[in-house]
């Protein structure tokens, strides 16, 4: 198996993006370049780049996302926190009481994040005794 060696964006302003991942995350930035830029988002390497050849619309068409483990308790404040900085938030999927507490966003590019507060063995429980239809491995 291999780990994640880091994670690569395109954004078509790196100034407005980097305030972005230095606000929402607390990442810190390692290196800036005209195009580019690297931060160390707890221990991932994390790569922003400018591309503005590309159509910027598409990907909030998709539910690809990525996700951070968030204590339920802070959620409320993580909330107010998007508000209060006007990222965009978005409306979450339905989700059953078990499936823990998520609150999804975009960064100014249209990349979608989630705060989610439940764990992998959590999600498989549910799964496993409220979805007999799928297989377990």
């Amino acid at each position: 198996m291999y780990p994640i060696n880091h994670i690569c964006l395109s954004v078509a302003n790196l100034e407005t993006s980097i305030t972005f991942y230095e606000n929402i995350f607390g990442a810190r930035l390692l290196l800036k370049g005209r195009t580019t830029c690297y931060f160390d988002l707890n221990g991932v390497w994390l790569a922003l780049n400018v591309q503005n050849d590309i159509p910027r619309d598409e990907i909030r068409h998709s539910y690809t996302h990525i996700a951070f483990t968030v204590p339920k308790e802070e959620m409320k404040t993580l909330e107010e926190k998007l508000k209060a900085l006007k990222v965009n938030i978005l409306n979450g999927r339905e989700r059953h009481e078990r499936d823990a507490h998520s609150l999804y966003f975009e960064d100014p590019d249209g990349h979608k994040f989630e705060f989610h507060s439940g764990t992998l063995q959590e999600r498989l429980d549910y799964y496993r005794d409220e979805k007999p239809h799928m297989k377990f491995y």
